[in-house]
């Protein structure tokens, strides 16, 4: 199966995408996830079961695709002066943000999607493009002994995911901190 074609926006894909999004939040809320189903969200969209179909193939990848989207961030991260300080609030925005009941069903539901869809690679370009962001700042503010993204990505991104995931239980905002030093420590090398 090959990834789907992007949405034109403003176009009749971008307002079918809209609609059927809208539907499966507000289905979901209104009656729980259980209920939903392809033609019952098709109904309340407003298009039929055969272009929900055709777009996404079936009701997880609708899902996949409506939790990448509630996963794009709102905002930039927030500039608070240097790339420590920067790094370790996005890390534990991102900790609060992603170990949250919503949270970890949308992480869920994007990586249930199909892997060729690309939906989890969707949301890890999310955070690759605010590491980025903040590397950005750094170098701006002329900060040295800077790490690779992927380093910020595998020692930081990776770790916090895994135990969203799989370990929810007791995380705090120290865990993040400790990553970024980690990370941090490691790369003064």
């Amino acid at each position: 199966m090959s990834p789907r074609p992007m949405a034109r926006p403003g176009g009749r894909s971008a307002r079918v995408q809209a609609s059927v999004h809208a539907a499966v939040r507000e289905l979901e809320a209104e009656q729980g996830r259980a209920a939903l189903t392809v033609p019952l969200v098709a109904a309340r969209a407003g298009v039929t079961p055969s272009t929900v179909y055709r777009r996404w193939g079936d009701l997880q990848e609708l899902l996949s695709d409506v939790a990448v989207e509630r996963l794009r961030p709102e905002a930039d991260p927030a500039d608070h002066g240097g790339f420590r300080a920067d790094l370790t609030a996005w890390a534990e925005h991102f900790l609060e943000e992603m170990s949250s009941a919503p949270g970890r069903a949308y992480l869920r539901d994007a990586l249930l999607g199909d892997p060729e869809s690309g939906n989890a690679s969707r949301c890890s370009d999310y955070s690759a493009e605010h590491i980025d962001l903040l590397l950005a700042r750094a170098a701006e503010r002329g900060e040295r002994g800077l790490p690779e993204r992927e380093a910020v990505m595998d020692h930081v991104v990776a770790p916090l995911l895994f135990r969203i995931l799989f370990r929810p239980d007791g995380l705090a905002p120290e865990f993040a901190r400790d990553l970024v030093d980690a990370v941090l420590t490691s790369n003064a090398r």
